[in-house]
């Protein structure tokens, strides 16, 4: 006779053994993985990174050293210098990249169609906070006058066309004379200047930014020697400094972020760099007051006197107005701004949908144009943002024009970015 009680008793044991072997194993995997044994364990202790990338190799276990060795010494072994992060540039802030709905979400009314709605994706970069000013231009003025390789000719190339200002049926002439040096400008944006000489601008700027920052580095009361440059592994040399891409501005100047919802959700899109779909503030304290600085209509460029709205008859100050959500000045109004792309009608069908940017005529040739009529060539860039003497439809963002890189007007300035290296940790 089947003796049920033996074999329940045969069955709790053989349970028992099973959740013993099982905890045991678990023991001993937890016991390897601390002491490295096991392929999926730790083995590098605290995770590594830009910052902490710890004092031996991961990958040899050798010792890695800070600092570089001094001239004549003989280098031990492979130097890891310390690094804690990209630093933005003098007067820039961080716009953090993301997804975004670009294009033109003002009415066309010029059946221009050359920047339909699409997705894209633009990656981190630092942005200046406001237009580069004419106090900013006079002190490249003076560094170029002052240097002993900088040829007479150089020096004159750099200097903005003030004649931008003069009209033969307008009395604009103190402003030729005046709106460059004139000590009540010195924070108006610089103007007259070409995409041309807005790019040498940065190359200038890149020099001296960095140059100061390899005398820091080297921590010597002497000048570094000529030709020195810091390896690009100290992380000391910023990027350089340039033009936004089309993509980057428009991105910025939307701030989209303050519209940011839960998880991945916007509230909605932005006509212009505010919420709202109107050029007045609903701010309390300045409830109707206009928030950019630009033409209400014919004739009318800043109101009446004693309610004078805009405060601008010509420009103002590079932080008049509130700034956006990313903390940037006058990214509608006050100036049009250089970007750094070759103008095309139909760029948004042609370009990536990550960072977009049309530096060529790659797939929309120069000869597909008739030039004397279209004026659309491998010269012609874009500009955005509208100006002190734009009617409102020119603020809004996704608004694009075209100039040739080598001319400039009393309406146009512009703004540098550099690239964000690396995860921002």
């Amino acid at each position: 006779m089947f003796n049920f009680a033996n074999y329940n008793k045969l069955v709790m044991i053989k349970k028992l053994f099973t959740i013993n072997t099982l905890l045991g194993f678990s023991v001993l995997v937890l016991f390897l993985s601390s002491c490295s044994l096991l392929p999926f364990g730790n083995k590098g202790g605290p995770k590594r990174s830009a910052k902490n990338p710890g004092s031996l190799s991961t990958a040899t276990g050798r010792e890695y050293f800070s600092n570089y060795p001094d001239e004549g010494d003989e280098e031990t072994g492979f130097v890891v210098p310390n690094y804690s992060g990209q630093v933005p540039g003098p007067n820039q802030v961080l716009i953090e990249g993301g997804r975004a709905v670009l294009g033109t979400y003002e009415e066309d009314v010029f059946f221009s169609h050359d920047n339909i709605e699409r997705t894209v994706t633009v990656t981190s970069f630092f942005l200046d906070e406001t237009e580069i000013a004419n106090i900013h231009w006079l002190e490249y003025l003076n560094d170029l006058k002052r240097s002993d390789t900088v040829s007479e000719e150089v020096y004159n190339n750099a200097l903005p066309d003030t004649s931008v200002w003069f009209k033969e049926l307008a009395f604009n002439t103190p402003y030729v004379d005046n709106y460059l040096r004139y000590p009540g400008f010195r924070y108006y944006p610089v103007v007259g200047v070409s995409w041309e000489q807005a790019n040498d601008y940065c190359n200038w700027r890149t020099a001296v930014v960095n140059y100061d920052r390899t005398v820091r580095y080297l921590g010597k009361d002497e000048e570094p020697e000529e030709g020195y440059i810091p390896p690009i592994e100290s992380g000391v040399l910023l990027p350089s400094f340039r033009l936004p891409t089309e993509a980057e501005w428009e991105y910025a100047a939307y701030g989209q972020i303050g519209n940011q919802w839960l998880d991945e959700m916007q509230t909605h899109r932005r006509l212009y760099p505010w919420n709202g779909k109107t050029i007045r503030s609903s701010t309390r304290g300045s409830v109707g007051k206009f928030r950019a600085n630009f033409k209400r209509g014919r004739g009318d460029y800043a109101g009446i006197a004693g309610a004078l709205n805009d405060r601008g008859f010509i420009t103002v100050n590079v932080y008049e107005y509130e700034p956006n959500d990313f903390g940037l000045y006058n990214m509608s109004g006050n100036v049009n701004e250089w970007v750094y792309d070759i103008y095309r009608p139909l760029t948004y069908t042609d370009v990536e949908d990550l960072n977009p940017l049309r530096q060529t005529e790659a797939l929309d040739p120069e000869g597909l144009y008739n030039q004397r009529q279209d004026l659309i060539n491998n010269t012609s860039r874009v500009y955005k943002g509208g100006s002190w003497a734009d009617q409102a439809r020119w603020l809004s963002p996704g608004m694009r024009r075209f100039m040739a890189q080598d001319s400039s007007s009393a309406t146009v300035g512009f703004r540098c970015a550099t690239h964000v290296l690396g995860p921002l940790e």
